[in-house]
């Protein structure tokens, strides 16, 4: 017997210049909308996470810290997509077909995504940061500090492929600057 689904309530909304995601899903597979595409340049873009105000006062101290966790949901994921159970990671075709589950896709049975943002600076129930790769748009469901020696364990294992895909983006990130 199937458990009733849960409530998400989002507490507050992305707003920026980007209209449409850069990688989407075709045809059980995510590919890079070349028009949309802003390759890794998403790490030096500034948004606002504009908060509702009944969680305005949450807020509360987060100015302190430097760095947070925003968790938003990718909602242009289409009913293809939340079917997708293997992607190419980062839609790159030479790469071998993974499981959703251990790539970051958007494309996922419930489009949950992460993002660790710089925290530039907080107005009222406006929070402005850099780095967050949503849309314009995005629900933010919740929001964390950032805290280094648990987010990120000393003894982390990569798969050689991911170990791979990472130094490309960083290859692609240092080029652009």
């Amino acid at each position: 017997m199937e458990k009733p689904g849960y409530l998400l309530r989002p507490v507050g909304i992305v707003k920026n210049g980007r209209k449409e995601p850069s990688l989407v899903c075709r045809n059980q597979d995510l590919d890079h909308d070349r028009k949309n595409s802003t390759g890794q340049r998403w790490r030096e873009d500034v948004s606002e996470i504009v908060f509702k105000e009944d969680y305005a006062e949450c807020l509360d101290g987060l100015e302190d810290f430097s760095h947070i966790t925003v968790i938003y949901w990718a909602h242009r994921v289409s009913e293809e997509g939340r079917s997708t159970k293997r992607v190419h990671p980062a839609g790159k075709k030479d790469y071998p077909l993974k499981g959703v589950f251990c790539t970051r896709s958007p494309a996922r049975p419930n489009p949950v995504c992460v993002t660790i943002v710089e925290l530039l600076e907080r107005k009222s129930k406006v929070l402005l940061v850099k780095g967050l790769d949503a849309i314009d748009g995005s629900p933010v469901i919740d929001i964390k500090p950032h805290l280094p020696p648990y987010d990120a364990p000393a003894d982390m294992k990569l798969p050689d492929w991911m170990q791979s895909l990472v130094e490309h983006f960083s290859q692609e990130r240092e080029k652009e600057k």
